[in-house]
């Protein structure tokens, strides 16, 4: 299988090319804004370095978050797009599954595993495995709640993701990898192995954006505040 990947919900601008799982281009820059002016070319690069016109693409996968609101945007936006120009599925993938991914190509192959992102605000953004079995969907918990589920899944766990570091103080014994986004070998994993019809390209977000609308509307008077 032929297919474009694509993340943009995390610290990681990419876009890659892998053929029946081997990358053939790859295009990741870290960058903390500026996906939507960078996203285009990457893949243009991508393509022309492996050597495909975009009409022999299969499939096309993308990160779904969790991750920044507007990276996500970007990042699903131009994959629905693309995709659509090309009349091609597009194939959502977790951002915390991909994590875990990146680290073992099945998360059944360590005891306990903890994918963890920094959603700033004292809370991560988590999903917890024991024994390749996912312990509940993606979770939006203060760094305390996050504690107590990792705590849960007993010793020899192993923490994945930008949120790694600030719980590992609390278990010394953990292994930490601190990953500022998927590999995007673990994303195209995932997306080869997902349903299109099972794994739409919609944003997964876990809690509101931090930004919030205007309350009132360019040259509207301000309301009086209350007495």
């Amino acid at each position: 299988m032929k297919i474009l990947v694509i993340d943009t919900a995390l610290s990681l601008c990419t876009a890659a090319v892998f053929v029946d799982g081997r990358p053939l281009a790859v295009r990741s820059e870290l960058m903390v804004k500026g996906h939507q002016e960078r996203l285009a070319g990457f893949v243009r690069d991508a393509m022309g370095e492996a050597g495909l016109g975009f009409e022999a693409l299969d499939r096309i996968g993308v990160t779904v978050g969790p991750g920044s609101f507007t990276g996500l945007r970007v990042g699903l936006a131009f994959a629905q797009g693309f995709g659509a120009a090309l009349a091609r599925p597009v194939v959502g993938v977790s951002t915390l599954d991909a994590l875990a991914a990146s680290v073992t190509p099945e998360a059944g192959s360590l005891p306990a595993l903890a994918a963890v992102i920094d959603a700033r605000r004292g809370q991560v953004y988590g999903r917890f495995w024991r024994d390749g079995v996912a312990a509940g969907p993606p979770e939006a918990l203060s760094l305390e709640a996050a504690g107590e589920r990792i705590a849960a899944l007993g010793s020899n766990v192993t923490l994945v993701g930008s949120g790694a570091v600030p719980l590992a103080a609390a278990f010394p014994k953990a292994g930490v990898v601190d990953l500022t986004g998927p590999s995007p070998t673990a994303v195209a994993r995932l997306a080869v192995a997902a349903h299109p019809d099972q794994a739409p390209p919609r944003p997964l977000y876990l809690r509101a954006p931090d930004a919030t609308p205007p309350t009132r509307l360019p040259g509207q008077p301000r309301v009086p505040a209350p007495r």
